[in-house]
């Protein structure tokens, strides 16, 4: 049993594997909670990928907590770590390990396709994968809480606004009747404009393309894209697991 770590700004997502079958997953808000439940199933070899901490501080939290006790190795995702992709990038370094990840479970989900991977977390992420398996690059923008907390910080009058799944149940429509609505449909319907956009121009340069949706907001948006989108929420898990296999 394989076990891939996708400890993020907000949450850990957690994936179990049977070798490239992916058994459970789970999420978490602290490493205690992690530690338990490694505990209830635990693992032969693990791989992290971090885009909040270091390796160095990973491996110290993991081993204060015995989280690695029944994990014989652990590999931690840099820009260093060999994967089964080519990365045209010119600064590979800061290449965040997430969209490596993502990247390579694309090329393991669909091999030989073009792949526009839209990874829907604190950042979007619109990054693209070409049928030779060669990561091309792609674009970072706010997202959604960071959008809100801006309009927030920079203006004196303005709300801080939370938003989820839970408390959207309509969509914000664009004639917003008060400063609330506003906020909230200047944020979504833009975030959603922009989405689309970038799918557009991609379709029009490779029709073929296969368009990816993953990342905690990605059930906001995946229904109001242009079809046709693939949410795959455990890419970045994929990915890792991907690598682990490929290192081991």
């Amino acid at each position: 049993m394989n076990v891939a770590i996708d400890w993020g700004n907000s949450s850990l997502k957690v994936g179990w594997f049977d070798g490239s079958a992916l058994i459970e997953t789970g999420q978490f808000t602290t490493i205690t909670e992690l530690a338990h439940a490694l505990a209830q199933q635990p693992a032969e070899r693990g791989i992290v990928s971090s885009t909040s901490q270091p390796a160095d501080v990973l491996e110290s939290q993991l081993a204060e907590l015995g989280v690695g006790s029944s994990v014989t190795r652990w590999m931690f995702l840099n820009g260093q770590t060999p994967v089964p992709i080519q990365k045209e990038y010119d600064t590979p370094h800061t290449l965040g390990a997430d969209r490596v990840a993502a990247a390579v479970g694309a090329q393991f989900l669909y091999p030989g396709e073009h792949c526009l991977i839209l990874d829907l977390g604190t950042c979007i992420t619109a990054d693209w994968l070409d049928g030779t398996g060669v990561f091309k690059g792609g674009l970072i923008s706010p997202g959604v809480r960071m959008r809100l907390r801006a309009m927030h910080e920079f203006t004196a009058r303005l709300p801080l606004l939370e938003i989820n799944r839970d408390n959207l149940p309509d969509w914000p429509r664009l004639d917003a009747r008060n400063t609330r609505d506003a906020m909230l449909s200047g944020t979504m319907n833009g975030m959603r404009l922009e989405l689309d956009g970038i799918i557009a121009e991609y379709r029009q340069q490779y029709p073929d393309s296969r368009v990816l949706v993953c990342g905690g907001d990605g059930p906001l948006f995946e229904s109001r894209l242009k079809p046709p989108i693939f949410a795959v929420p455990p890419l970045v898990l994929w990915g890792l697991n991907r690598i682990l296999h490929y290192n081991v």
